[in-house]
């Protein structure tokens, strides 16, 4: 399914399969997932985006060739191709472990193509050996929703009361994780939205409601999911002092002015940008150990289209997932 320009529909196209280079390999797609990150190379919103492209970066496959400088990696095996694609590993910010700043990065479904297709080869650095106790389709939402939310989770320094703004794939994955921690999680979502609510408290969260309202105490922290800048003022309001407020989607509609009361008190405001190595290993880690239940709904590659607009309207609680072939049934 590719994108040949910025708002316009993916195509459906017949292209030779790829073939892996010395460092690469070549992945047969069974499942990916569909993240909102797609709809923003959709609408042109990421300068970085390399058209035509195939998007997709939560991908799930099986291994059929390998280049020669391949190793750790078997034909066969089952893997995981995420967001973050390559990195130069000679800049300030790879040599500070800090890969997902560098400036040379490139990134799956945006400048390399991605997995809404049969097949798609991948830099085997950056890939990812996948927990067993999951299928195909439930452990896609985990390479790019799980791997995010658990970045932004990583920033808010052992905060129990947390609130989640927009209820989507990374916060009904991130919940889980939470709880399992023992944080108790608060739930926004847009107003009228009383399906996202009661999924949210089916998951564990502890009080659910729409943006506009408040529960009945301060929060240590809120990470944004939604894309929309409104939220950040409302969210500093939410918090106690000291609190922090994590904004983790990779886009943003423009943040509008707020009085300096709202910072004050040493709360603080930060972004998650894109993902390490390092991230992947250890959510993995935690999700081999963690029984993350994914509510995923599969659409086949022909109806990718409807998936994406069917997530931008919110039509669905937890996430979409393309299936491929039938491996991503198992």
């Amino acid at each position: 399914m590719v994108l040949e320009e910025p708002r316009s529909p993916l195509r459906l196209v017949d292209r030779e399969k790829p073939a892996p280079d010395e460092q690469e390999i070549l992945v047969r797609v069974t499942a990916c997932g569909v993240c909102r990150t797609d709809l923003h190379v959709l609408d042109g919103e990421l300068d970085q985006t390399e058209y035509p492209i195939i998007p997709g970066h939560q991908v799930v496959g099986i291994i059929e060739a390998l280049g020669s400088g391949v190793s750790g990696f078997e034909i066969g095996g089952r893997v995981g191709v995420p967001w973050l694609g390559f990195s130069c590993g000679r800049c300030d910010q790879c040599r500070r472990e800090r890969e997902n700043l560098c400036p040379d990065a490139r990134y799956m479904g945006c400048q390399i193509d991605g997995g809404f297709a049969e097949y798609c080869v991948a830099n085997h650095r950056y890939c990812f050996r996948l927990p067993e106790r999951y299928s195909d389709l439930q452990v896609a939402p985990l390479l790019c929703a799980g791997l995010i939310g658990y970045r932004a989770w990583g920033m808010l320094e052992g905060a129990v009361h947390v609130g989640f703004m927009g209820f989507g794939a990374s916060a009904h994955i991130l919940t889980q994780v939470a709880r399992s921690q023992g944080a108790s999680i608060y739930a926004f979502t847009r107003s009228g939205d009383t399906s996202a609510q009661r999924f949210a408290l089916e998951l564990g969260a502890i009080w659910a409601g729409s943006s506009e309202q408040s529960p009945d105490r301060d929060l240590d922290a809120v990470i944004i999911f939604a894309p929309v800048g409104e939220l950040v003022p409302r969210a500093l309001e939410l918090i106690r002092p000291g609190g922090r407020v994590v904004c983790a989607g990779i886009h943003m509609s423009d943040i509008p002015s707020f009085s300096y009361d709202l910072l004050w008190q040493e709360r603080s405001l930060c972004s998650v940008a894109n993902l390490t190595r390092s991230d992947g290993i250890e959510f993995l880690s935690v999700a081999e150990n963690v029984a993350i239940e994914t509510e995923v709904h599969a659409y086949p590659l022909e109806q990718t289209n409807r998936a994406l607009e069917d997530l931008r309207q919110g039509e669905f609680t937890g996430a979409a997932v393309i299936q491929i072939s039938q491996d991503g049934e198992v």
